[in-house]
Order: C-alpha cells, then structure tokens, then sequence
C-alpha cells in the first residue's frame, strides 16, 4: 500500500450535506473526482411534547442524569421548549444533575448557553466509549433514570447497555433527517452508484445510508442499488456507520483511525487502489457466479420437479412433514466397507476420485447395502484447489499434502480463479453418472469444502492442529486474506452450481476446521464469505451448512431460508436446534463412535436423539461427522434400521 494519499481519478461519491462543499475540496485535493450530493436535513419535531415532559422531568428531579448526543440535539431540545418551560429553570436544573456529551460538539452548544457538562466523552465518540467512560469513571447510573438525547433512529445498543447497568432510560427525539429538499443530485448518485459507475463512497453518518436506501425504495432499484455497492468501495467513518451498513446487509471496506472527515478522506485516498482493485475483482467474480447460475438453469426446467423432491429427505430439508426421519450418514461409501476397499486397492485415492464410474459404483453400493435416504457423490474437498493453482498429492500415511502452500502475501501471485470450471468436470460426470445409477426417487447430494477449511489446507499445506500459518495470515494481512477468501468463495460457489446442472437436488458445504474459530473470529473472518456462497446458489436447493468442533458457531451457521444447518455430537441436538432456530431444518447428530458399540447400543441412543427433538419438523438424521474406518459395516445398517423403527410417526 502506497503512502500517497491520491485517489488517482478514481470517481468519489460523497452523500454529505452540511458540509458538502468541504468534501467536495478534499475530494478533489487528494485527486478524486468528487461526486457529493447532500442526502440529509435536520428537520425539529414540532410540536415537540416528549421534550416539553422531558424538560419538566429534569426540572422537577424525576430524571438524574442526561446524555446529549450531539450539539444540533442539544439546540434542537432548547427551541422546542423554550416557550413552554423557564428556561433558566431548565439550565440550571440541567447544571445541577449529572451530564455527559458525546464529543465536543455538544460541549460547544451547552456553553452558548453558559452551562458546563459534567463529563465528556472522547473519541471515537461512539455508543461503546460513553458505555467505557461511565464504567472507568464509575458514573452512578444504577436506579438512576438517565435522559438520552437521541438523534434520527434510536440506539438500541446504547439504551441496552445502559439498562444493563441498571438504570431506566428516559429517550427524547428532538429532531429527525428528512430527504433533502431537491432530491435531483442524491438520486443521480444513487443511479450510478446501482450501475457501478462509482469507485468509492464515503459516509460520514448512519442517517445517510438510511436516505440512500429510501430514496432506491423510491426508485424502485432497491435491490440494484444492493448489487452495486457489493462492489463499490465503501468507507465508512466509524462505528455506528459501519454497524448501519451491516443491518442494510453492506459491508464496510475502511474505517479511519480517527472518526473525522478529514481523516476518512486521507485514510481513503491511501487505501483506494489496494480497495477498488478488490472490488473489480469482486464484479469479475460476481459475472463468473451469474454465468454458472444461468448454466445451471439452462440444464433445468422449472415446471418439473425432479421424481425425488417429495423424498423424506427433500421434505424435511424443507421443513415439512414426513413420515418418518430421513438418515444418511456422511462418509457413508469408505474404508469401513468392504467393496469399497476392494475397489481403492487398485488406485490411488486422486485417481478413484478422477473416476466417475467408480465413484459411482461405490456410493450407489453403499446406498443399496444401508437402505438410506440419500447419496452423496463420492469425491473429496481438495480436488477443487488444484485448478486454483495448488500442487496436490495425497500421501500413503500422511492424508493429503499441499506441495506449494500459500505462507507470504506474495504467494498469492500464483493463485488462479476458477476460470475454467470444466476443469472438475470429472466431478459434474460423477454427479450425473451416480444420478443416473441411483434410483430416481432417492435424492443425491453435491458438496464442496468451506472456505475457511480450504484456506487452512492451502496455507498450512495438510493437516493442522492449531492452524498458525492460516491464523497469522488471517490476522496479520487482511487483504491477502481477503484475496484468498473471494478466490475460494467464487470457485466453490461456481463448483456446486455446477453439480446441481450436472443433477445433485442439494448440495452440502463442509468446514472441518471453522471449530478452531472463536464466534468474533469466524463472524468476522469467515461468515461474510459463507453468505456471499450462500446468495450465489441456485436458489431453492436446499443448502446443509456443517461445521464441527465448536457449539458456539451454531447461530452463525443459519444461511438463509433454505438453508439446513449440520449439528456435530458436541452438544445435544435439542439444545443446537434451539440456538439455531425453530425456522431451520437441522441435521445430525450421533457421535460416529456410538457405531463401535453393539446394536442394542447403537438403538438405544438412536431413540435417544429421536426422543430429544420428537414432534418437530425438520429433522434429518446424520452423524455428528463421517463414518469412522473401524465401524463394523452391520452396525452402520442397524443404525438405519432402528432409525427408520424408531421414528415412524
């Protein structure tokens, strides 16, 4: 990254308005080309008749402390009183109790009216730092009502933590923000923002998202407005910025180290080629998902439902009703079974997966042996890196080893796209050869690894235990990461589009490895991406998000509607199913080992789960992960049996 703080006649947009023509000379002195339209006005509630009770509220003692947001709030809070209450009364209640500003601006306005707060808030100014500063200074708001000043929408974040710290909190509104009078420059910025036709776009308030998206609802380009900021650069100025752009389901690039708007435009200017190169990186990739969605529709016709979709499995995916509980079990066709062995006796495990007859011999095989619900296609995670870039060998004793592992930033030279997705077509021909051999009311699974579990084996170059080389990269370079991550994200997204053309009724995404993650990490580091796979899957094929090794991600696994969510044995599915959602359909999750028990054994904690989650929808019985090498192939058959038994309904 350059020092240079030089837009380098990149197109700027800018939704400032008070002080639009500041920008607009930032902007341009650091080589931009500045395109600022006000998106905003202060617009005073009138009659105000909450800041009429509020002020009689502090003047009679009812209120013990007040938080003043900002110094436009504050002048806002005295007009709408002032001919309704003794002013001076009203000052000097306000010097008599506890006060505390967010910023200087409030300071300023309290002293033209020659009053002094009793705190005030450094910066960044945001809702965690007043939260931080009654905390270190001890401020007693305990059983305390505590007036806060608020400006546009609510801070529930804010009322929140103040509540936690016991105190009941007394809100005023003293002022809205209304769209601009002439609304003819916003939109034209809107416009093009939506058609990607501006490099970046800098805000200074959360208020100014929230007109942009009103004024897109008006337009009717709401949703295009969405797609064109996923590839525009976005810098936002802090914290309550950023956390607006989230709740519109955006995404900030850059925030400044310091929250002022001349910091946001130098810190811009510098990061500007570095962000926007991403973000053309980003459209490539978006074009190269939409091409293999359109693939996928071409093979498909929507006024035919395939003989599976009213499968137990497929309906319960779905979240209907069904008979009885769908099972399948992950790594169902492997070492433990016999005519599995037999047949990876004369290959290697590449050139069994580089064989779709095969493939499918051994899955439709193991499907008649267990009687299950479903097939997954047999294949691996890793084959998928190779057309990336990736020297893969699988290693008698050692599993699989990545020759040339991505370590340094400058690794990431030789890392490809998927630019040529029939490169696995061996893959999309054992989809459509094992759809062919299976029967047709039985549905078959596509899947993929996550990109967090290919991003571990790239960087570490095989199996890890505590993942230092991938966790320095993640922490250290966000960038490279970045990089990695949406070259990963695209190439998985546009593979199972694939298998889906090629005939799988549902795909599912592995991530083996996410359980070293803490909650912050993978939500920071991991779920945008599984999002963006997510949004970019042929739409209704139900999608089964499994991560193992941490309880604690089960929230973040959710997806979207169609989503399931893959529980491993660490916790009990009752209690996953909870954390996940009624509005999910889950899957899981005996412990693999219960199969090295006896069959009376294997039954009885069968119906244990059942028991735990009967009455509910949406259930799909698994494994909390694959099949283990050890399990007696009879015992993987009694679990389905007593399954399909004990769940009849």
């Amino acid at each position: 990254m350059t020092d240079a703080a030089d837009f380098s006649g990149l197109h700027i947009a800018s939704l400032e308005s008070r002080r639009a023509d500041d920008m607009a000379r930032l902007i341009e002195r650091h080589g931009g080309v500045s395109h600022v339209s006000p998106s905003m006005r202060e617009v005073p509630i009138e009659p105000n008749r909450e800041a009429i009770n509020f002020a009689y509220r502090v003047m009679t003692g009812e209120i013990n402390t007040v938080i003043f947001m900002t110094g436009v709030g504050f002048r806002f809070l005295m007009r709408a009183v002032e001919k309704h209450v003794d002013t001076r009364r009203f000052l000097d209640a306000l010097s008599d109790i506890t006060t505390l500003c967010r910023g200087p601006k409030p300071v300023a306005a309290m002293r033209e009216f020659g009053i002094q707060p009793t705190h005030k808030v450094g910066e960044p100014n945001t809702w965690r730092e007043i939260l931080q500063y009654i905390d270190s200074h001890q401020v007693p708001i305990a059983n305390q009502v505590v007036g806060l000043q608020e400006y546009g929408i609510s801070n529930a974040s804010l009322v929140a933590g103040l509540e936690a710290r016991g105190a009941s909190v007394a809100p005023v509104r003293v002022y809205g923000w209304d769209l601009p009078t002439d609304t003819e420059a916003l939109r034209e910025n809107v416009t093009k923002l939506a058609d990607g036709e501006r490099d970046m776009l800098l805000l200074t308030s959360a208020h100014q998202i929230v007109n942009m998206m009103r004024i897109a609802e008006q337009m009717g380009i709401t949703d295009r407005l969405r797609d064109g900021l996923r590839t525009t650069a976005i810098a936002s100025i802090g914290p309550t910025t950023t956390q607006m752009l989230s709740e519109c389901d955006l995404h900030a690039d850059l925030e400044p180290a310091h929250p002022k708007m001349g910091h946001l435009v130098i810190e811009a200017a510098k990061r500007a080629g570095e962000i926007v190169t991403a973000k053309k990186r980003l459209k490539q990739s978006a074009e190269s998902i939409r091409q293999s969605l359109s693939h996928a529709a071409a093979t498909q016709d929507p006024a035919m439902k395939h003989p599976s979709h009213d499968s137990l499995f497929l309906k319960a995916c779905r979240g209907e009703a069904t008979d009885r509980t769908p099972i399948w079990l992950m790594r169902q066709a492997g070492r433990y079974m016999a005519e599995y062995r037999e047949v990876r006796a004369k290959q290697s495990f590449l050139e069994l997966c580089n064989n779709p007859a095969l493939c499918s011999e051994v899955m439709c095989t193991a499907v008649d042996r267990l009687g299950v619900d479903a097939a997954i296609i047999f294949s691996d995670l890793l084959p998928l890196l190779q057309p990336l870039g990736f020297n893969l060998e699988f290693v008698a004793g050692d599993g699989p080893v990545i020759h040339n592992p991505i370590r340094q930033p400058e690794d990431l030279k030789r890392l490809r796209r998927l630019d040529d997705p029939m490169a696995l077509d061996f893959v999309y021909e054992t989809v459509r050869q094992t759809r062919a051999d299976l029967p047709e009311h039985l549905p078959l699974i596509g899947f993929a690894g996550s990109p967090f579990t290919l991003a571990s084996y790239a960087i570490e170059g095989g199996g890890s235990r505590v993942y230092t080389h991938t966790k320095r990269l993640m922490f250290s370079d966000a960038g490279a990461w970045n990089e990695l991550m949406a070259t990963l994200s695209e190439a998985i997204t546009v593979y199972l589009n694939h298998q889906i053309a090629a005939g799988a009724q549902c795909v599912q995404l592995f991530d083996s490895w996410a359980g070293c993650l803490s909650p912050q990490e993978y939500r920071q580091f991991v779920l945008p991406w599984m999002k963006q796979i997510i949004a970019g899957i042929v739409p209704e094929v139900p999608v089964i998000n499994f991560a193992t090794g941490n309880p604690e991600l089960l929230p973040l696994l959710r997806g979207d509607s169609r989503t399931v969510v893959g529980v491993d044995w660490r916790i009990p599915l009752a209690t996953a199913w909870d954390r996940i959602g009624s509005d999910r359909s889950v899957q899981g999750n005996l412990d693999p080992a219960v199969l090295l028990s006896s069959p009376d054994v294997i039954r009885s904690h069968a119906g244990d789960l059942l028991d735990s989650v009967a009455g509910r929808n949406g259930h799909i019985f698994n494994l909390g992960h694959g099949v283990l090498k050890e399990t007696p192939v009879e015992n993987a058959i009694a679990l389905v049996e007593a399954v399909k038994e004990l769940s009849a309904r």
